[in-house]
């Protein structure tokens, strides 16, 4: 019947919905409203580039996209190396560290922070905004989490008023300063409203922030309790590009996705109606036998990996060659830094259900 529900944990059938945009809409107005009513979080949920259909996806995409050029990327890593060794320099000068707090965290709070041009004395308020936003997205809020998450809109807007209002005065480089780069809009005079520019900054360090802070723990974490692959990592450290897929596989930072049916369609002889709600497991369908071999075994030098971590089709991840870099440089030289590095407590899962990682993982620094 309408309004209806369906959960996919298959590899098969989570790809198909990400290649059938038409039939499984990411528009998330209609279930946005009945969450969050109409208030701020909604507003900036609704107008993002993750829960829109074309044209306004295709739109947004596209001037992101220009600005995360294959070069402009390249030329991000002598700074991301920079911003690592420093944090790592001053986790040597202890004995212990949280491997969130003190490092997985900074890390894309930095990089994102340097695409948009945001004074680096001013990011301090990012982390708590970007955390309190995507935790409204969690299937069950309480009164208090929608209190903070909708103040976080309201206080993440009002600062980026004022950057906007600067960078328009002063532009950066386009090609490297996304935040320029959407004022500006397309060659063709294309632009955003004022609205879609400031919920997509939001997004952008919101998606650029959660899910690479999971994958820099979630990798750590797993060669710790995976002692053969960090011999192996430390014996061949350029197999780090590949440890990298296999840790978005095998501990997706991205556990779940959802969509909604504009036709009748149909999973195993069985039809469904339009307006049928579609959970799609990311999790499980990485860990799909049929796509991939021995799934349950941590692999760091799997080939081939299509996981899905960073989706697929028009709406496959759009910042995931930063997030590859930040991973590949945050594991390798951390690795290759603290070779030995143990446990020094329990660590804390941040028990959400959409989102995969740690809130704490304290461990023990041996150079």
């Amino acid at each position: 019947m309408s309004g209806g529900r369906i959960l996919l944990t298959r590899y098969a059938d989570v790809e198909r919905v990400y290649k059938d945009p038409r039939s499984f809409s990411s528009d998330k107005n209609v279930e946005f409203g009945a969450k969050f009513g109409d208030g701020p979080l909604r507003q900036h949920h609704t107008t993002s580039l993750v829960f829109n259909d074309p044209p306004l996806h295709t739109r947004v995409r596209r001037i992101i996209a220009g600005a995360l050029t294959p070069r402009a990327i390249a030329s991000m890593e002598d700074g991301v190396v920079t911003l690592v060794d420093g944090l790592l320099d001053r986790m040597a000068e202890r004995d212990e560290a949280d491997l969130i707090e003190d490092y997985a965290a900074a890390i894309p709070v930095e990089v994102i922070g340097n695409l948009l041009g945001v004074p680096r004395d001013e990011r301090g308020p990012l982390r708590g905004w970007s955390l309190a936003i995507l935790g409204a997205l969690e299937p069950v809020n309480t009164a208090a989490s929608l209190a903070e998450g909708n103040r976080s809109v309201v206080e993440f807007l009002a600062y980026l008023e004022r950057l906007v209002a600067d960078r328009r005065r002063h532009p950066g480089d386009p090609e490297r300063d996304i935040l320029t780069r959407l004022i500006q809009g397309e060659a063709d005079g294309e632009r955003l409203s004022e609205t879609e520019l400031l919920q997509n900054c939001i997004f952008i360090l919101n998606a650029g922030h959660e899910t690479t802070t999971n994958l820099s723990g979630n990798g750590l974490d797993l060669l710790l309790r995976h002692p053969e692959a960090r011999a192996r990592l430390l014996a061949e450290p350029d197999l780090v590009r590949l440890a990298v897929e296999e840790i978005l596989r095998f501990e997706s930072s991205n556990q779940l996705g959802n969509r909604i049916t504009t036709a009748e369609v149909a999973f195993d002889g069985e039809s469904f109606p339009a307006g049928t709600q579609v959970t799609i497991c990311i999790g499980a369908a990485n860990r799909d036998e049929a796509q991939f071999p021995d799934p349950d075994r941590f692999d760091v030098a799997r080939q081939p990996n299509r996981h899905l971590a960073f989706a697929s089709g028009i709406h496959q991840c759009v910042g995931m060659a930063v997030a590859r870099l930040e991973g590949r440089i945050a594991i390798g030289r951390f690795l290759a830094r603290f070779p030995r590095y143990g446990r020094a407590g329990e660590p804390e899962r941040g028990n959400r259900v959409r989102f995969r990682g740690f809130a704490r993982l304290p461990v023990r620094l041996e150079a």
